[in-house]
């Protein structure tokens, strides 16, 4: 920092899957360094959609399949990978109504989609051109809600004529789905009572993916399917993902607008906070003033997670200092100058921030179970350590808000108001502040939640109408008072927001609290679909899918193969490739991209769309002394194969070919 300064510094990650409690405090370091920049794993997937979403109605939105006439799940497996509550019951009810309907739009014949009354199974990466022809048969049949769109959107006017000439017919040779299925389901969507809608990964790691993400915003906000029951409702965050990337502890993002940042080298689109994934070695290996020169990382595994692994160990070979911050000695600790070694989420308390529900929200403080084991430490004591160093507070500094804290809460914002009073830049500490004054106040198994006191305060401020239906309303302090206590003590969670339907509307925070149907950024992309050519593979004659979500697979948690299912980390291949390339399930393959090449079994299975193969995600992680389970895929994908808006990776787009290989070679 003093060196180089702390722009040159780059933070990688924030909180573990499903445990982001840490990812809280580990901003006070950031800023006590003065790092500006950041990335984690929401910007190899959600960056674009964050991006649509911000341009169209300024917040987030989730659907409301429990109630739901029709759902839609395009690049989405909630079978496996859920996102909703109560997934696999919520999937067989569709199943069991014949009043109700489930599409899903994906390449796979997945679990979702064989228990789907339309799949739409098009050909891998053509999610943009099965999107944009839904959206030109609502237009072309004049299928939109008129009159919803004239109360409620801007800009029909200038999307309608992108679609009024789009050739239906060409764009459903392209992603091989027949021109009346397409029809078909465009029609259904539109005479819906509700329409609720989940796009994820398969889309999202994909080309044309923040394109794909705009048309299918435009197939349900056509059709008139927001802020209404089972439609797509805009839900109320506890803690903001987007203010968290941002550094920020409040509930809620704000109206202001902010200037556009990119990354210092190459100019890449900051979205929420983070550079992309795939930019982060291409900066670090520049020769370029303004090159990140150190990298921190916590609950973050890059080197195997992000785009190009071979690119990333030689990145973190050029820094001048890393350290990495985790529960487990990751292929990126490997490769790290300092390891500091953080307790398990099963030895403090935790939490995730994925609370999106819609229109009851709930947040669960899960307790400590057992103590760190020796040697680990929780997130919030390293870095209260680290920032007390950094900046020097001292326990002169800290007794008066430990004496005030033994007083009551009231007594330590009292304490807490005079302090940063005379020390203004110490709000930036303030998780440190909490965790060092509140924590040994809260029961010993819920000490990392201190900082959740200044959440539930900046919540209910933010979100008086959502908190006051939820039960937390009168003064704003006694209420979040009552939330914190409740998120403490409630072992089963807490209902901490509670919204009606229409509540939706008062959360677009775009021109007029209107949706915004027109991107202009993305309209010459729209245009292009009709000219792109289908992609030439020359050598490499199959898609693969870089990390298809399974019943085996468990996203790197568990890194022991001696826990893993026999099955699951094969290379599944339909019978019609099967055949062209002479190989039966069990057979072992050599599996090659332009980036480098492995050898893995195979698995013959009718799921899978001629000329597209998958393997699993979470396999090939070393482990000491039980070795390698399965394939680390980013050995096969290549950081240059990227969105064009936001630089999200084309994981679930990698051409590659097979080739038989010798069952000794696996």
């Amino acid at each position: 920092r003093d060196t180089h300064g702390g722009d040159k510094i780059l933070f990688y990650g924030g909180g573990g899957q499903g445990n982001h409690l840490g990812g809280v405090y580990c901003d006070a370091t950031l800023k006590a360094l003065g790092v500006k920049y950041r990335s984690n794993a929401l910007a190899q997937e959600k960056t674009g959609e964050f991006w649509v979403n911000g341009k169209m109605l300024g917040a987030g939105v989730h659907g409301d399949f429990e109630h739901a006439e029709v759902g839609l799940f395009i690049g989405k497996n909630p079978w496996q990978s859920h996102g909703f509550a109560r997934a696999r019951t919520v999937i067989n009810a569709f199943k069991q109504d014949p009043e109700r309907t489930l599409i899903v739009i994906d390449p796979r014949r997945t679990e979702t989609a064989q228990r789907a009354d339309i799949h739409l199974q098009l050909e891998p990466g053509t999610d943009a051109w099965c999107l944009a022809a839904l959206v030109a048969i609502l237009v072309q049949e004049d299928l939109v809600a008129r009159d919803w769109l004239e109360q409620h959107t801007d800009g029909f006017d200038l999307v309608a004529p992108l679609f009024e000439e789009v050739d239906v017919a060409a764009y459903a040779e392209i992603c091989k789905v027949p021109e009346e299925l397409l029809r078909q389901t465009a029609r259904r969507i539109a005479s819906a009572r509700s329409v609720a809608t989940f796009e994820d990964l398969g889309m999202q790691m994909n080309r044309h993916s923040t394109l794909g993400s705009y048309l299918h915003r435009l197939v349900w906000m056509l059709t008139g399917h927001f802020g209404k029951q089972g439609g797509n409702n805009a839900f109320v965050p506890f803690l903001s993902l987007s203010a968290a990337s941002k550094g920020k502890v409040g509930g809620a993002t704000g109206k202001k607008r902010r200037k556009k940042r990119v990354s210092p080298v190459t100019g890449s689109k900051i979205v929420i906070g983070l550079i992309p994934c795939n930019v982060m070695a291409e900066e670090i290996l520049a020769d370029h003033p303004n090159r990140y020169r150190a990298m921190i990382i916590q609950s973050g595994n890059p080197v195997h997670s992000v785009a190009d692994s071979p690119q990333m160990r030689e990145a973190m070979a050029a820094l001048d200092f890393s350290v990495v911050i985790d529960v487990a000695m990751t292929e990126t600790a490997r490769c790290a100058d300092y390891v500091l070694p953080a307790a398990s989420q099963f030895e403090k308390a935790e939490c995730t921030f994925f609370n999106i529900e819609f229109p009851e929200n709930t947040f669960h403080l899960r307790h400590a179970l057992f103590e760190p084991l020796p040697g680990t430490l929780s997130e919030a004591e390293i870095h209260s350590r680290l920032v007390t160093r950094l900046v020097g507070i001292t326990d002169a500094h800290l007794r008066p808000l430990r004496i005030a804290a033994r007083l009551g809460r009231p007594a330590l914002a009292a304490a807490l108001l005079t302090l940063l009073a005379r020390r203004p830049k110490w709000f930036h500490y303030l998780p440190v502040l909490l965790y060092r004054a509140l924590g040994p106040r809260l029961p010993a198994t819920a000490r990392e939640a201190a900082v959740l006191w200044a959440v539930s305060h900046a919540y209910v401020r933010a979100e008086k109408k959502a908190a006051t239906q939820a039960g937390y309303g009168g003064l704003a302090p006694l209420a979040a008072e009552r939330l914190f206590d409740d998120v403490v003590n409630g072992k089963q969670g807490v209902v901490f927001a509670s919204s009606a339907y229409e509540d939706s509307w008062e959360r677009v925070r775009t021109a007029g609290g209107r949706l915004q149907l027109a991107l202009p950024e993305l309209f010459a992309s729209v245009v292009k679909l009709r000219y792109e050519p289908p992609t030439s593979r020359g050598d490499f004659p199959l898609v693969l899918s870089a990390g298809e979500r399974r019943s085996e697979t468990t996203n790197t948690i568990l890194r022991d193969p001696a826990v893993r299912a026999k099955k699951g980390a094969e290379l599944r291949i339909s019978p019609r490739d099967a055949a062209a390339h002479g190989v039966e399930t069990g057979d072992v393959v050599r599996l090659s991209t332009k980036r480098g090449a492995v050898t893995v079994p195979v698995e013959v299975t009718d799921t899978m769309r001629p000329g597209h193969i998958s393997l699993p995600n979470g396999f090939g992680l070393d482990f000491e002394p039980g070795g390698m389970a399965g394939v680390p895929t980013n050995e096969l994908t290549s950081a240059e194969d990227r969105d064009p808006f936001v630089g999200t990776p084309w994981h679930k787009h990698v051409p590659a070919r097979i080739e038989p290989a010798e069952p000794s070679a696996a």
